[in-house]
Order: C-alpha cells, then structure tokens, then sequence
C-alpha cells in the first residue's frame, strides 16, 4: 500500500493543483515567477467589546389567547389556524337563546319602569304625588336601565372578535363544544411586529439597559440584525437566575416567529490581532495568509476567532507589525517577488 509524502505544509497550500498519492507535480521556483505588484496591511491589535452569545426565541410582539367572557355552546367558528384577521373581525358565535331570552325581559322591565316614571312625573308636577314616591320611580327607571345595558352587553359577548389585526395561530375548540370564561378558543399574534425573547444570565443583565442596540443572528437568517432592548424583566426566574429581555427586531422577509437566535450581550471589552478579511486565503480546511517579508511572500498558516466588520481577528499564526498582502492572492506563491503599490 503506497502513502502520500508530503515535503511540507505549506508547499502544499501554495500549489493548488497537487493532487493525491502517485501524481506527481512540478512546482516552478520561486526565483522564476512574476514579481507581483500588491498591497499591504500592517496587522496590529485593536479593542474590540468582548461578548457573550445568548440563545433566545422570536415571538410577536403582539399576542393573545382568545376565550369567551359567557358560557355558552360554539354556534359558529369562522377562523382557521393561518388565517389573517382583522380588528374588530367576529372569530366566534356562541348560542345566545339564553341570553337573549334575558335580554328581552331586561327591555320589558325598563319599558315599563320608564312608562310608570312618566305617568308619576306628571303627577309630581300636579303636586298630587309626594317627593319621595317620585324619586322611588326614578330609581326603580334607574335600575330597570342598568340591568338593561348589562343585559345588551353579555348579549355582544355571544359574538367573539378579534382585538388587533393578525394571523390565526391555534385553534383550541371546534363547534359543538361549550365555550366558558378561562377556556381558551383561539391563539392569534401580530406577525408584523417581532422580538426576540432570551433568558439572561444575572452576571450579564447589569451590563444592558433599554434601548441598547445588539447584534443578533437568525439560524434561518444570514444576515445580522440589530436588536433594540426593549424589555427587561425587574426579577429573575428562582430556578434558573436567568433575567427574561426582549429586542425588538426589524421587519425582515423570512423572519418569523418560533425561529431560533442568539444575541451577543456585551461583558466586558478585549483587544486582538486584526487583519484585512481579504487577507485571509481559504483552501480546504486551513486558513492562511501571505506575509510580505524581503520582498518576497512568505505562506503563512493562522487560525482566525471573530469577525468584526471586514476584518477578521488572528488567534495565532501572526505577530503585530507584520505586513500581510491583501489583493492578487488567487495566484500567488510562497517565495513569489513582490513590489508594494502606492
């Protein structure tokens, strides 16, 4: 069984073309290739805030349970779980005989407290009735009204609307079943509106106050958003000493809610080696840049940590104050000349 020999690491990394076990390439010499015009940048150490990644979920900034404020049979479901809505919209009828049946003796009642008031007013006024038989006409009028308006407002909680426009989410009853105050009907939400909700450590919640704009990734997302604080919870959860926050997000295509996120909370503040993104050569596996040494490119092999806008930072590989090329990188060798442009 034949195995690869390799004379080096970074032989391999400047040929591209190498290939696997018996093909054999030829490599030309340094001192043969092109001097290469290129531009430079000198790596050196900049601070940067140092952060932590919670995790958090989306959730609408605006939602709500849906349930009936009387009990009574579903008569009618006009929604479905997906459907958009509307404020003001009727989500649900109940059967309202009982009601209405209450209803109409409420009416009668105050029909008739209002005749006998009108009957007793012009006899007051004739001074033929005393003041306290007339004001105890007002008062039985006053209370037929009452029981009248609270009997026209339970007959309005027969028909279940929706409070906000929105989307159906869940449906937790059906026609037929019996609808009562504390049972959940329908789960609606605000789909337009979004925040991500994260669960923050105490040792972290001290360093954001509302308002605050962080970063945030969306595993569905490739872009990074920003989030503005927007909630902090006073008191922490006894279990897990975690501080619930919410961040309003943008409006974004895709984004929705349920997805999952992470939010870099800032902790403190750091520095590191930074280099030019463009700097950094990409073959397989490895990382490396070409350091601009005597005139010549020297390979170098580095390991990359953060991104922070277009430059990436160095974790190991590369000292500050060395100068690394930045462009003409597809075709460049280890050894290859170089003149620096202005």
């Amino acid at each position: 069984m034949k195995y690869c020999t390799f004379i080096s690491t970074a032989l391999l990394l400047a040929a591209p073309g190498l290939a696997g076990c018996g093909r054999k390439t030829e490599l030309p010499p340094a001192e043969s290739l092109p001097v290469t015009a290129v531009r430079v940048y000198t790596a050196e150490s900049k601070p940067r805030a140092a952060t932590e990644e919670v995790v958090g979920t989306v959730h609408a900034w605006l939602r709500a349970v849906i349930e009936a404020k009387v009990t009574g049979k579903i008569d009618q479901l006009f929604v479905v779980p997906g459907q958009n809505v509307k404020a003001g919209d009727r989500l649900v009828t109940l059967d309202a005989r009982e009601v209405q049946a209450k209803y109409e003796q409420a009416r009668a009642v105050r029909q008739q407290a209002e005749a006998d008031l009108k009957r007793l007013t012009a006899l007051f006024e004739q001074k033929i009735l005393s003041q306290s038989e007339f004001d105890a006409a007002q008062s039985k009028f006053r209370v037929a009204d009452a029981v009248a308006n609270e009997a026209e407002v339970m007959l309005g909680y027969t028909s279940v609307i929706a409070p906000f426009d929105g989307v159906i989410t869940r449906k937790y009853a059906d026609v037929g079943d019996l609808a009562a105050p504390g049972k959940p009907l329908l789960e609606m939400e605000d789909a337009r509106r979004l925040r991500l909700e994260a669960d923050v450590p105490e040792a972290v919640v001290d360093k954001i106050k509302l308002g605050d704009r962080l970063p945030v990734r969306i595993a569905s997302q490739e872009a990074v958003f920003e989030g503005v604080v927007g909630e902090i919870a006073p008191a922490s959860d006894p279990e897990s000493r975690t501080f619930l926050v919410k961040l309003d997000l943008p409006s974004t295509p895709g984004l929705r809610a349920g997805q999952f996120g992470r939010v870099a909370m800032p902790v403190g503040e750091t520095s590191a080696l930074r280099v030019p993104a463009s700097a950094v050569v990409q073959r397989g596996q490895m990382e490396l840049v070409f350091v601009a040494n005597d005139g010549r490119a020297q390979l170098r092999l580095i390991k990359t940590g953060k991104r922070v806008d277009h430059e990436v930072e160095v974790v190991s590989g590369l000292s500050a104050g060395e100068s690394v090329v930045v462009d003409n990188l597809a075709q460049m060798h280890d050894g290859q000349g170089l003149t620096l442009k202005p």
